[in-house]
């Protein structure tokens, strides 16, 4: 990928389409991606200028030179998108505005310009690629537990789902949250759904399911209740995101979920894959064949203690700490996430690099300190 003088790493790590391939030289070329990042925000957001400033980093500090080490940013806490509109672009360079999918309270809004889209599509290709998950030569009827992009223009899901249905050619795209013009509100057809998806299953081409796990689970229990069982085939994927709660009071663990759906659909368990993200961030991870969410090379992830912002070794629960020098638009280069998380090493699939297990959200409440502090680093004055 061609970029300026300003981005060269970054062109030459983003234009490696082996997703996985981690090794020293590797890390060496995301360490400088990550300083180039870096440099930009500092330059292009004063906010974020006036918070690297306090937190102790200057323009000459030798922590951020020569061997640099991206882990040394200081993270910025994810809220602080609820609260502040941080850009590092003029306004009219902004291609995209997006915010998070959450149905209530204060959502995060983030800003994409046309740099930071192109290299996030080639990302995604890359990631997904590498997991056998692309082929444009093959067209698939999708049915998406997601909002339609022609009316949730900026929902990050509804963003995501409409990149992920161009990883093949499509044939038909079936979004099963509607648009209710009477009530002006998004809701969830069932009966809709189910019907189009029994549709599809008697069609001959392969079926990609994406979205929320709770919607998926309603529709194979109103398949079970009917006594409908399909056979979608070996060329069929389901790719979940947005956790395991398939009701307000029950959660499921993604092994029983992948048992009943793999069943009830009639696809291999191995075809479904969970992946996690989120807007503020835009990296996807994503399952591998065995249930292993991979760290591509284009982010890294690690666990740290949230009173002492410590790192933790493998397998030690924590929240989880993510980088990734993809943006230009806005300083999410070093995100502190509200996640609960462990990371683990050597993945069956052989894959090199880490895997992330997702525990849920956590308590953050005996955390406040240590999380509010960004907002308040961002309102200081510059020196």
């Amino acid at each position: 990928m061609a970029e300026g003088a300003a981005f060269k790493s970054c062109g030459e790590l983003f234009a490696i389409d082996r997703a996985f391939d981690h090794g020293p030289e590797i890390d060496r070329l995301f360490n400088s991606a990550m300083a180039e990042a870096l440099r930009w925000h500092r330059a292009k957001c004063l906010p974020f200028a006036n918070f690297l400033r306090v937190k102790g980093y200057t323009g000459g500090d030798k922590r951020f030179e020569g061997q640099f080490l991206p882990e040394l940013i200081p993270p910025l806490f994810v809220t602080i998108f609820k609260e502040r509109r941080l850009i590092s672009i003029p306004e009219d360079k902004i291609a995209i505005e997006l915010t998070s999918s959450g149905t209530g309270g204060q959502k995060s809004a983030i800003f994409l310009d046309r740099r930071s889209l192109k290299r996030i599509l080639t990302i995604v290709d890359h990631i997904f690629g590498s997991l056998g998950l692309v082929d444009r030569t093959e067209k698939v009827n999708y049915l998406c537990f997601t909002y339609d992009p022609r009316i949730a223009k900026n929902v990050g899901t509804a963003f995501s789902d409409k990149i992920l249905t161009g990883l093949t050619a499509r044939k038909t795209v079936f979004y099963a949250i509607r648009w209710k013009k009477d009530t002006a509100t998004f809701e969830f057809d069932l009966d809709l759904t189910v019907k189009r998806l029994l549709a599809f299953g008697e069609s001959p081409d392969p079926v990609r399911i994406l979205g929320f796990p709770a919607h998926l689970w309603r529709v194979c229990e109103q398949l079970e209740t009917m006594g409908k069982k399909l056979n979608l085939g070996q060329r069929s994927f389901v790719l979940t995101g947005g956790g395991w709660k398939v009701d307000k009071n029950r959660e499921v663990t993604k092994e029983v979920f992948k048992t009943v759906v793999a069943k009830r659909l009639g696809i291999p368990p191995e075809n479904i894959r969970d992946t996690f993200g989120m807007v503020e961030h835009g990296i996807p991870y994503v399952d591998c064949e065995h249930g292993r969410l991979h760290v591509p090379i284009y982010s890294r992830a690690r666990i740290i203690d949230p009173e002492t912002l410590k790192p933790l070794a493998f397998g030690e629960p924590g929240l989880l700490h993510l980088m990734t020098p993809y943006l230009s638009s806005y300083p999410s280069t070093s995100l502190l996430t509200t996640d609960r998380a462990t990371l683990e090493p050597d993945c069956p699939c052989g894959r090199p690099g880490g895997t992330i297990r997702i525990l849920g959200r956590a308590g953050l409440a005996k955390h406040k300190g240590c999380a509010i502090t960004a907002l308040e680093l961002l309102q200081t004055p510059a020196a």
